[in-house]
């Protein structure tokens, strides 16, 4: 998935808003076809339920008017003999006016095939049909004859109709006359139950085409929504970042400002009262060598002495801007020397401890560590009024943790979970940039400020055994 956003070339809010809303696309699919699935089986079954109902309600109407015919000259039948035209003559009569509604009709057949009463269609009387079969191949005069030999019973066939002369599906119940072998019946046209039957299938694929929409339309109001909300929350997170940015873009220039403020009050207070001193130092030293006097060269060991502190002095300030020793021996020596240097200078008891590990730290590690050390330092030497502070520095299974204890007064609550002053909030987001995490931990006993970097800061160690191994051979090679 993540290979197929990349190679579409799409912003990361278009790809947030592809992954937010292709679930829902997919789940509205899949509701749509399980919905549509259920539907139309459910459907099917009640549209064969109610077609099996509307043929056996037509089956057992035929049954009844076969019966009730029956019934009606049984009485001749019953008392006439095999051979008694007068008597055939008579039920024929009577078949052949037996005509109901606009389709229905009585037909006999012989067993032979031939066409005895079919009051509809005149022109198939005395006429064999042995053989006769419909449109589709299905046997009708045959079929009809074997089912009155077996006693009685239905035939569905295509038979045209005699009111547009088109075929249309019939079905037929036949009985016999066994001793005058005769098959007779009648049928119905069933082109009624069908087009229920097919206006049935047709008003559920309408309503599971509603479903659909239905369906759609949620999915598209769904899917409006998550785009509204995906961007008024993109509007809010970019005013919200711009609101940042600009607070940050200030504090940077108000950092600077107080870098450059710093500096020029070291470079005026110490530096340029020290060279003001030599400058005097060296005067004194060239009136009095051109006076004569013997006291020039302690006049210029003064100056000589000035000078050195004023180098000293510029190193200083070069190192806090930035060690050097930090890029020459790493991280462990540079943060030993920077709590040696503030022991000297501010008197207070500072230890240092570290547990050297093999993996080494890359350069934005080093330097986000050193500067919340000097951090550190700074807020432990102006506000806590601690007499002793302790810096460890080791690495773990998780990365690296830098940890300052002071015996200070502590920070205000306020102040630890929202801090206001530049120094913290610097700490809190050199180590969001590393991804790392910060933990101020004060009381009135003191205060713990524990820096975490991850392991993804940590380079691997440096094999200084290879190229030794490298050379040997080409020793070898030169010998």
């Amino acid at each position: 998935m993540s290979g197929i956003l990349h190679r579409l070339h799409l912003s990361y809010s278009q790809k947030l808003f592809l992954l937010a809303t292709l679930p829902l696309v997919l789940a509205a699919v899949a509701i749509s076809v399980l919905v549509a699935v259920q539907s139309r089986a459910l459907a099917e079954r009640e549209i064969r339920s109610l077609e099996k109902q509307l043929i056996d309600a037509k089956k057992e109407e035929l049954r009844n008017y076969v019966t009730q015919a029956r019934n009606g000259f049984y009485f001749i039948y019953g008392s006439a003999a095999p051979d008694d035209q007068a008597s055939k003559d008579q039920v024929m009569q009577i078949l052949s006016a037996m005509i109901y509604g606009d389709e229905g009709f009585f037909f006999v057949y012989d067993y032979d095939g031939n066409t005895l009463v079919s009051p509809r269609q005149t022109d198939r009387i005395n006429q064999n049909w042995s053989g006769l079969t419909d449109s589709e191949g299905t046997p009708i005069t045959d079929a009809l004859i074997r089912i009155a030999r077996q006693g009685a019973g239905y035939h569905e066939y295509l038979w045209p109709k005699p009111s547009t002369g088109k075929e249309a599906r019939m079905i037929t119940y036949v009985t016999s006359f066994p001793s005058w072998q005769w098959a007779v019946g009648t049928g119905v046209f069933i082109d009624d139950v069908l087009a229920s039957v097919a206006a049935a299938r047709a008003e559920v694929q309408l309503r599971v085409r509603r479903t659909f929409l239905y369906i759609g339309a949620i999915t598209l109001a769904a899917l409006l929504l998550v785009f509204l909300s995906g961007l008024l929350l993109n509007i809010r997170e970019r005013r919200l970042a711009d609101a940042k940015l600009k607070d940050l873009t200030q504090r940077v220039f108000d950092a600077q400002e107080d870098e450059r403020g710093r500096v020029a009050r070291e470079l005026h207070d110490g530096i340029s009262q020290i060279l003001v001193g030599v400058k005097y130092a060296l005067d004194i030293t060239r009136r009095r060598l051109a006076a004569g006097d013997a006291r020039a060269p302690e006049a210029l060991e003064n100056g000589i002495d000035n000078l050195s502190g004023a180098i000293q002095e510029v190193r200083r300030i070069s190192r806090d801007l930035r060690p050097g020793v930090l890029d020459d021996l790493g991280l462990g020596p540079a943060l030993k020397a920077l709590c040696e240097d503030f022991s000297i200078r501010t008197g207070i008891e500072t230890r240092f401890e570290t547990v050297v590990f093999r993996n080494r730290l890359d350069q934005d590690a080093k330097i986000a560590l050193y500067r919340i050390a000097q951090e550190a330092l700074t807020n432990a030497e102006r506000h806590s009024g601690a007499s002793v502070v302790s810096m460890d520095i080791r690495g773990h299974t998780r990365g690296a943790t830098l940890r300052i204890a002071d015996d200070g007064s502590g920070l205000e609550a306020a102040r630890v979970s929202n801090p206001r002053g530049i120094g913290l909030r610097n700490m809190q987001e050199r180590m969001d940039q590393l991804g790392g995490t910060l933990r101020i931990l004060s009381s009135r006993s003191g205060t713990v400020i524990e820096a975490q970097v991850p392991l993804s800061h940590l380079l691997p160690p440096e094999d200084t055994a290879a190229p030794r191994s490298r050379a040997r051979p080409s020793k070898k090679a030169s010998a």
